[in-house]
């Protein structure tokens, strides 16, 4: 029985891979800050709270790091811990950079020490291409990152990168573009949009407050993504790898099918708050996801529609206060 290390099991990615995991036969050993005070209550959610053994570790401790690979010896680790908000970071930067850079270079300084093979998978980002425009974004792509977390994830890429060369680490960086689920948290603004109809439509006066509206993003669906991820350390060799659905769609049209899932016009609902606007916005990011296609075997099962009414479906019956199971 193999044994994977998730750090940051409490978040959507880390609770879906967990899940991926278990029904993989593995075992897995999830880690937050401190265990013993969290909730993890997105395992509560998917059904496996008590199937997941927890640990106490601190990415940004390099002895924390070490006593837990130590203890647990694992095959894989996936750091999925970190500040994950791309608004946060204008207001956080420094956090944002050491909870990120600093998880990662511990990760992967504590691997060199040990010298067992372990296999680490970094997750990357797609802010750091910047606007990516008409031509979509590809692994050789330059990156043009245009906010602190944006910066700090392509950091953590090449330090990933630089362990797989001069130390022989099996270290890889999946490039995720956006993805979604209900176990997003509602400070990202899919799920804000989301809950927000919800509200509206159970008979909430509110108004859905959003920031530019024309801004495209690749969506696609986080179960998807958690699988490419372990993919990409099954391979015989390292790599990195562009992880999205191949299709950019804009905020608006994001905005339109969820207010029409819920048979309302957003026009009637949506007001534009410039508070809300980021400093340096990247108006376009699309992505060309054929080397997954054709290494990994990897594809999106879902799109953006799918996405959007998975998402709406599962809001509309937490609002009529049932217990429907989470995708």
């Amino acid at each position: 029985m193999p044994t994977a290390l998730i750090c940051g099991v409490s978040g959507q990615d880390g609770a879906y891979l967990a899940r991926l995991l278990l029904d993989k036969g593995y075992c897995v050993v999830g880690t937050s800050r401190d265990a013993a005070a969290a909730g993890f209550d997105r395992l509560v959610r998917l059904g496996i709270r008590e199937k997941v053994e927890t640990a106490s570790l601190d990415a940004r401790d390099l002895k924390s790091v070490l006593v837990t690979l130590n203890r647990y010896s694992p095959d894989e680790i996936y750091n999925l811990s970190g500040q994950s908000s791309v608004g946060v970071s204008f207001a956080q930067p420094v956090e944002t950079m050491e909870s990120i850079v600093i998880g990662a270079l511990n990760f992967l300084e504590a691997i060199r020490t040990i010298g067992r093979p372990m296999r680490y998978f970094n997750p990357g980002s797609s802010e750091c291409f910047g606007d990516t425009g008409s031509a979509p974004a590809t692994e050789d792509s330059p990156y043009r990152p245009r906010s602190p977390y944006a910066v700090a994830k392509a950091s953590a890429h090449w330090l990933a990168s630089n362990y797989r060369e001069a130390y022989g680490i099996f270290a890889c960086t999946g490039i995720l573009f956006n993805h979604e689920s209900p176990l997003r948290a509602e400070r990202f603004v899919t799920k804000k949009i989301v809950a927000t109809v919800a509200r509206i439509a159970s008979g909430s006066e509110q108004k859905l407050r959003l920031g530019y509206l024309e801004i495209e993003r690749d969506w696609g669906w986080a179960p998807d993504y958690v699988d490419a991820m372990w993919r990409m350390l099954q391979q015989d060799r390292a790599n990195d790898f562009v992880i999205a659905t191949g299709r950019a769609v804009s905020l608006k049209y994001f905005v339109a099918r969820a207010f029409a899932y819920f048979g309302l016009e957003w026009q009637d609902h949506v007001e534009i708050d410039a508070s809300i606007f980021r400093p340096s916005e990247i108006r376009i990011a699309r992505a060309d996801p054929r080397k997954a296609l054709e290494v990994l075997g990897w594809e999106a099962r879902l799109h953006i529609d799918e996405v959007i009414d998975e998402m709406c479906r599962s809001e509309a019956s937490s609002s009529a206060g049932s217990a429907a199971a989470v995708p």
